[in-house]
């Protein structure tokens, strides 16, 4: 994907949240979660996804006409989420969600990123807080991944085999 442009990634379901939030702090919250449904095939259900993101960050919807910039770390955080998701994407990646933030925040946006992906969003996390991120990996199944075609042509490659199965016939690569 490293040449593809920026709206062609977010069409294909692949959102990034990186460290450090990036918002746009001279705009208002629903300014900034709307820029996450900027691309043309995402605006037709713009509102749909806006009214699923402000019930999964209730505080954000109280603050829809604030500056960014004036949000506390953590509804910054939820802000840089929502913003993401406005992109109703299929793999939601996060680079440490819970840095900065009080650790009943942690507890919040970590409960949220469950609901995220109970919703069908797969969720790549790096997280240096260890415990709340296995709380997540716990809910999916090594087996489950593996069965998913998807998962196996974006990650393994045409063909993948599980532990201790045999190669297929004819199959060079040993895969």
């Amino acid at each position: 994907i490293h040449r593809l442009p920026a709206p062609r990634i977010v069409e294909a379901g692949l959102v990034q949240i990186p460290e450090g939030r990036r918002l746009w702090p001279r705009m208002t919250v629903l300014e900034n979660l709307e820029l996450g449904a900027y691309v043309p095939a995402l605006r037709a259900r713009r509102q749909e996804t806006l009214d699923w993101v402000l019930s999964l960050f209730p505080r954000l919807g109280e603050r829809t006409a604030q500056l960014a910039g004036t949000l506390s770390g953590g509804e910054q955080q939820m802000l840089a989420i929502g913003r993401g998701l406005m992109s109703r994407p299929r793999l939601l990646m996060l680079d440490e969600p819970s840095l900065g933030l009080a650790p009943i925040l942690v507890r919040e946006v970590f409960n949220i990123i469950r609901q995220i992906n109970a919703r069908g969003v797969t969720v790549m996390l790096v997280e240096q807080n260890v415990r709340q991120a296995l709380r997540i990996v716990r809910s999916g199944s090594a087996p489950a991944l593996l069965d998913d075609p998807e998962i196996k042509r974006a990650y393994l490659g045409l063909y993948a085999r599980r532990p201790g199965e045999p190669p297929r016939t004819g199959s060079t690569s040993g895969r």
